[in-house]
């Protein structure tokens, strides 16, 4: 249900661009909302693919790299918090709900920017 509040979140948000065309307004509100749920989609599957899974990290994955340089760092063991141990928790149980809320985020801003990047492009043709 949070992840509906969101999008709904997004969308309206992405009205506010000033500017004065409706279907500008939708373009752009498309873009960002497809940015975002792209964004969280796709994350548990990277993740996944990197060796971070349900069952721990896959051997000879990045994910087993990853955590053998950690360990090295912090002198034997992997740090709770750090980049592993959140890879990992996401690898295990998913995208908790502020993990959602950042990763739509990023996926918006990405979405937003790649529209515009595009229609740049498409203005100078």
């Amino acid at each position: 249900m949070l992840h509906l509040f969101y999008i709904a979140l997004i969308l309206s948000a992405s009205f506010s661009t000033g500017s004065s065309s409706s279907e500008s307004d939708w373009s752009t509100a498309a873009w960002i909302a497809g940015g975002a749920v792209a964004a969280v989609v796709a994350t548990p599957v990277v993740v996944a693919a990197a060796g971070f899974t349900g069952a721990g990290i896959a051997a000879g994955s990045l994910a087993a790299q990853m955590m053998s340089a950690a360990a090295v760092a912090n002198g034997g063991g992997v740090a709770a918090g750090g980049v592993v141990a959140t890879l990992q928790s996401i690898g295990t149980a998913g995208l908790s709900a502020y993990g959602t809320a950042v990763v739509g985020s990023v996926g918006a801003a990405a979405g937003c920017a790649a529209k515009s990047t595009l229609q740049d492009s498409e203005d100078e043709l």
